[in-house]
């Protein structure tokens, strides 16, 4: 819905509130005219039911509304004596229209001094819960929101089975695009794999002032830009089509920031012409082929060990037996085992012929030989011709509207473009964009095979890791205790502060032990 639509949208509800309350205010001592008031409606509302004004904020914000709109339906049926189990189905059952039939048909007895303590312990455990969730609800959206580590694109920096603290301030909280869906969970609803959201009604993008911008070599949890599939994990390769806020969460860093000039040479990255250099705590990985003298034993689950090779995909070319091919190995680590006795030689993997499944599928580059590649800016303008066309077609028809918020009809004849009917030669886009990839590079799946990543699609900044599962360790073991309560990004190699969280842990519980004997004892 464009911000047209939506202001339309929010007058209706306006109209609809004023037809069906105008009586209740009146019989609140208010006037008629204060139901009818945009906001202040709200407002005036707010102390008819007796909740704080501040409540007022909460019907505005997506998917917080979803909640405390049913709270305030039964709060106003309750405020004139409708406080049966039945009034309040029917409240909640009838999306509120049920206060209509209140406000036409029945006498209205307004109770300006209706208690507002629960009536039982069943109500009070429903309040609580409501408030539990809203809170839980309003932390996750706009400040910091729990992400499990899946793959091993970001091996060495992040591993399988890390659980995430992800910040929404750093780059600015975004603001839900998708009003109806289910709080605190993505596309699916646990258990039931159902989907968890409505496709309409849509809000615009919007996102709220951050305290930093994007910078390269950082690591970004964002919405996967090209992302039809059903369920993540199906492998009955049914697709839908997913709101922008919907689509699955990934996590790479990001290596191109708007405006740079990138490209990749034998897997190194090079901005604007030169070598990108890369964090202490990232460790590109690549594939290798290792020669074997074909004569002296080699304990490779030893070698892995130390070369702390988590996942070594590792086999032995069964024609020739004497050839190991590795897909996960950092140059460090490559250069430790060419000093293995019975390893005669460690060779990087290069991709040297042209792969069509690379982005802009040209059939020209692939996966470490690429570019250069314009990283687009919001407000450049760019020469669109049918080369460059390749580049920029799913930003123009996919992740960028037209003037009417609607999508934009591109055709192409020949030699001419044609942009919603109009022959053009240039284009000015409407949003920054960047260029993320994993350190993992012969096993990630990027911006290398589907381009850029729209600034709407930013969800935040992984901060910090409070678990770590290995998902082949057995026992206490099974806990990499090593990367609990480490941060993701900073200075030198990460450090656990484990140790210090169980001590204040301690100190909180003995101190809170002794502040109540103290207080037992005044009493």
């Amino acid at each position: 819905m464009s911000v047209y639509q939506w202001f339309v949208f929010f007058l209706l509800v306006q109209i609809v509130h004023f037809l069906g309350t105008w009586k209740l205010y009146e019989s609140a001592g208010r006037k008629r005219w204060e139901a009818a008031i945009p906001v202040y409606n709200a407002i005036v509302l707010m102390k008819i039911i007796g909740r704080p004004t501040w409540w007022t904020v909460l019907l505005f914000i997506p998917i917080i509304n979803l909640i405390v709109f049913p709270v305030i339906w039964v709060e106003t049926l309750r405020s004139f004596g409708k406080r049966s189990g039945l009034d309040t189905f029917l409240g909640i059952i009838t999306f509120g229209l049920y206060i209509y039939y209140i406000n036409y048909t029945q006498k209205l007895n307004y109770n300006a001094d209706r208690s507002l303590s629960p009536e039982n312990k069943t109500a009070d455990t429903i309040s609580s819960l409501l408030f539990a969730v809203i809170v839980a609800t309003v932390v996750h959206t706009y400040f910091i929101q729990p992400y499990t580590i899946p793959t091993s694109s970001l091996e060495k920096s992040l591993l399988v089975g890390d659980f995430l603290f992800v910040s929404k301030m750093n780059y600015g909280a975004r603001v839900p695009m998708t009003t109806v869906a289910f709080p605190m969970v993505h596309d699916s609803i646990p258990l039931t794999k159902s989907k968890s959201y409505l496709i309409w009604p849509q809000l615009p993008y919007m996102r709220l002032p951050g305290i930093q911008n994007i910078d390269r070599t950082d690591i970004v949890v964002f919405n996967w830009p090209v992302d039809t599939v059903y369920r993540f994990f199906d492998t009955s390769k049914r697709r839908a089509y997913k709101p922008v806020d919907k689509k699955s969460n990934y996590v790479k860093r990001c290596l191109g920031i708007p405006g740079d000039s990138l490209s990749i040479k034998d897997g190194m990255i090079y901005i604007d012409g030169k070598l990108l250099q890369m964090p202490e705590r990232a460790k590109p990985q690549f594939s290798y082929k290792v020669a074997l003298d074909g004569k002296t034993p080699i304990d490779f689950e030893s070698i892995f060990k130390d070369l702390d090779v988590t996942d070594p995909a590792g086999f032995i070319d069964q024609t020739k037996r004497d050839t190991l091919f590795l897909s996960a190995l950092t140059e460090a680590g490559a250069e430790r085992l060419k000093n293995t006795p019975g390893i005669t030689a460690v060779i990087r993997q290069i991709a040297k012929d042209a792969d069509n499944t690379i982005f802009p599928h040209i059939n020209k580059w692939n996966r470490d030989n690429f570019g250069p590649i314009y990283i687009p800016e919001k407000g450049k303008t760019v020469a669109l011709t049918t080369e460059t066309l390749p580049f920029y077609k799913a930003i123009i028809t996919d992740y960028e509207m037209n003037e009417d918020g609607k999508k934009n009809d591109l055709k192409v004849t020949g030699n001419e473009i044609r942009l919603n009917g109009a022959v053009v030669k240039t284009y000015t886009f409407k949003q920054n964009y960047y260029w993320m990839m994993g350190d993992n590079r012969h096993n990630s799946e990027d911006s290398r095979y589907w381009g850029f990543v729209p600034e709407n699609h930013i969800v935040g900044k992984p901060i910090f890791i409070w678990l770590s599962i290995d998902p082949n360790g057995k026992g206490l073991e099974k806990v990499r205790w090593d990367r609990v309560f480490t941060t993701v990004s900073g200075e030198g190699q990460p450090q656990s502060y484990f140790k210090l969280f169980l001590l204040g842990l301690v100190i909180f519980f003995v101190g809170e032990y002794f502040w109540k004997k103290r207080k037992e004892a005044k009493n």
